[in-house]
């Protein structure tokens, strides 16, 4: 008798749950992203306003980035393609990267923002807040994040392309392609942050419908090509 990953799917369901949770709680809460174009600063005096609230909502942003490892390995047993395995590689890494960018607000920023309340602007805290949003923030946990993310998705995709319906492979297509405008952002590129969010709210839409799959379909998605097209 075949049993359905649940793992897989629990997870499927689970990490875009938190990450959108997570994502519009802090801008409820904290305006982010938009706080990242304010001075030094204001960003961080605005943080020790909402401390507590931020940390946490990082934190499950981070924890939600961080189940994409596990994810990606289990998504990767549903198929023994190279392809897949590639795909499983290029998801622990997405994660890993994702996870180190967002874990500097919980981990550093609470310390740097103390020292420039306590030592005013002339803070040297300053520069490192500035510094660790560029390398670990904009390089590291965004454009490297989009773009791991966005092969992470084609590669499954085109692992599974002859065992899922083409609306799904469609839909993981332009998710991808979308999370990957994020690159462009620090280019100047305005109209690259809305796709980008957009892309983001159609990868998750991406992930629910693999459980939906999943759900549906045996344990390997080998029949959803001719029940589901």
């Amino acid at each position: 008798m075949r049993t359905k990953p649940w793992p897989a799917i629990t997870l499927l369901i689970a990490a875009p749950l938190l990450m959108n949770l997570a994502f519009t709680g802090l801008g409820v809460s904290f305006d982010y992203p938009d706080v990242l174009q304010l001075p030094a600063t204001e960003a961080l005096a605005k943080f020790r306003g909402e401390q507590t609230t931020v940390v946490a909502l990082f934190t499950l942003l981070a924890a939600a980035a961080c189940a994409f490892a596990p994810l990606a390995v289990l998504v990767g047993g549903l198929d023994d393609a190279p392809t897949m395995r590639w795909a499983v590689r290029v998801g622990i890494a997405a994660a890993i990267v994702q996870t180190v960018g967002l874990l500097r607000w919980p981990l550093l920023v609470p310390w740097l923002a103390d020292r420039v309340a306590t030592e005013g602007p002339g803070s040297p805290a300053i520069g490192t807040f500035e510094t660790a949003n560029t390398v670990l923030g904009t390089v590291i946990g965004e454009t490297a994040g989009y773009t791991l993310t966005a092969l992470w998705t084609v590669l499954v995709v085109r692992a599974l392309r002859d065992r899922v319906p083409r609306w799904f492979a469609v839909l993981g297509y332009l998710g991808a392609a979308a999370v990957a405008t994020g690159v462009l952002v620090p280019l100047g590129v305005e109209a690259a942050g809305l796709t980008n969010f957009l892309g983001y709210l159609l990868w998750s839409g991406w992930l629910l419908a693999f459980a939906a799959l999943l759900i549906r379909y045996p344990v390997r998605p080998s029949l959803v090509a001719s029940q589901g097209s």
